[in-house]
C-alpha cells in the first residue's frame, strides 16, 4: 500500500495506530480520519488529518480520491458499554459504516482493508477457557453481533470479489495515551489511572472477572504485522484470534500494589458485569502464531510498571 486511510483515527487505538504507521509509511502516506473528536496534536503535526465519517459515503469518497487512498483501517465502531445504550445507532455506525468502506474498496480495487474484530464475538456458549479460533458465535450485545456479522461480510467480499479484507479479534486493550470510549474492558485502564491519582478506585465489575487483555504496544504489533503478512499465507481472513494475556480484577490489584502498596479498591458491578461474563477467559491463538508469527511481548506485571511510570509522569506534569 502506498496511501492509507484510518477511520476513527480520534479513538483509542485508531490514534495510536495511525501515529505508528506514519514512522513506517511517511506522514503523508497516512491519513487519519476523525469525526468530530478533535485529533490530537500529534496527529495534527505529523500527518493530514480529515474530516471522516463512515457513514457519509460522498466524504469517505471526496478524501480516498484527494489523497489516492489504495488502503484503509476501519476504526469506527460503537463499543459494547455505549452499543447496549443505543443499539441501533451500533448497529448503523458498525454495520452500514462497514458496507460503506468494503463497497468503496472493492469499487476502487484497493489493495487491502482491514476490518478489526472483537472477542465480543463470543457468548456465554461459547468454551471460555483458550477459546478455539473455530467455535461457537453467538454473542449476547449488539456489539457483538455487529462484530461476528462484520467478520462474515469481510470473508465474504475477500471469496466474492477477491477483495484483501483482513481482521482480528481484539481483546481488551490497555493505554497510557489514549482513554476508550464505552467498552466493558475500560475498567483496565481507569483503575491505572485512578491508582495514580488517588490510590483508590470503584470497579464496575467483580474482582474474580477475568478476560483476556492486551497491552497497546502488543495491540500496534498484532495488527501491522496481520497487515504486512503475506495473503497467500492467511488460513483465516476477518477472524484471527490474538491473545497476549488473561487475569481478573484481583489480579491486577496484586500487580499494582507491588508499586503503590496503600492502593484501595471497591466493586460495584453494573450491566457490565453480564457482559464480561459472557467472553472468554482466554483465547487459543495458534493460527495466529503459525500464519503470520503473532508472539506479545508484555505481561501483566511488565504492563502495570510502564503503565503507573507513564501515568504517573503525566500526572506529575498537570501539577506543575
Amino acid at each position: 500500500m502506498k496511501n492509507i486511510l484510518v477511520v476513527g483515527s480520534a479513538g483509542q487505538i485508531g490514534s495510536e495506530l495511525t501515529l505508528a504507521l506514519r514512522d513506517i509509511y511517511g506522514g503523508g502516506h497516512v491519513v487519519a480520519g476523525v469525526r468530530k473528536t478533535r485529533p490530537s496534536e500529534k496527529l495534527v503535526e505529523t500527518g493530514p488529518c480529515e474530516v471522516v465519517d463512515a457513514l457519509d459515503t460522498d466524504a469517505l469518497v471526496s478524501v480516498v480520491d484527494k489523497y489516492k487512498i489504495d488502503g484503509i483501517i476501519n476504526m469506527a465502531a460503537i463499543l459494547s458499554g455505549t452499543g447496549e445504550k443505543n443499539p441501533m445507532l451500533a448497529w448503523d455506525v458498525n454495520m452500514n459504516g462497514l458496507i460503506n468502506i468494503l463497497e468503496l474498496a472493492r469499487e476502487r480495487r484497493m489493495k487491502q482493508v482491514l476490518v478489526p474484530s472483537s472477542i465480543a464475538v463470543f457468548g456465554p456458549t461459547t468454551p471460555v477457557d483458550n477459546t478455539p479460533q473455530e467455535t461457537i458465535l453467538k454473542p449476547t450485545t449488539i456489539y457483538g453481533v455487529t462484530k461476528v456479522a462484520g467478520e462474515l461480510l469481510g470473508d465474504y467480499y475477500v471469496k466474492k470479489y477477491g477483495l484483501d479484507v483482513r481482521g482480528l479479534r481484539y481483546p481488551g486493550i490497555i493505554s497510557h495515551e489514549t482513554l476508550p470510549g464505552g467498552g466493558t474492558t475500560d475498567y483496565a485502564v481507569a483503575i491505572y489511572y485512578d491508582a495514580i491519582r488517588q490510590k483508590r478506585f470503584t470497579c464496575f465489575v467483580d474482582d474474580y472477572t477475568r478476560l483476556p487483555m492486551m497491552y497497546m504496544p502488543d495491540c500496534l504489533k498484532a495488527t501491522i504485522d496481520l497487515m504486512g503478512a503475506d495473503f497467500d499465507k492467511l488460513s483465516h481472513h476477518c477472524d484471527y484470534n490474538v491473545g497476549a494475556m488473561d487475569f481478573t480484577v484481583a489480579d491486577m490489584v496484586v500487580s499494582i500494589k507491588k508499586h503503590i502498596p496503600d492502593f484501595e479498591i471497591t466493586y460495584e458491578p453494573d450491566y457490565r458485569q453480564e457482559i464480561a461474563d459472557s467472553w472468554p477467559n482466554s483465547v487459543d491463538d495458534s493460527a495466529a502464531r503459525q500464519d503470520w508469527g503473532w508472539k506479545p511481548d508484555y505481561d501483566l506485571d511488565a504492563m502495570t510498571a510502564d503503565m503507573l511510570k507513564a501515568i504517573g509522569e503525566k500526572h506529575e506534569k498537570s501539577l506543575i
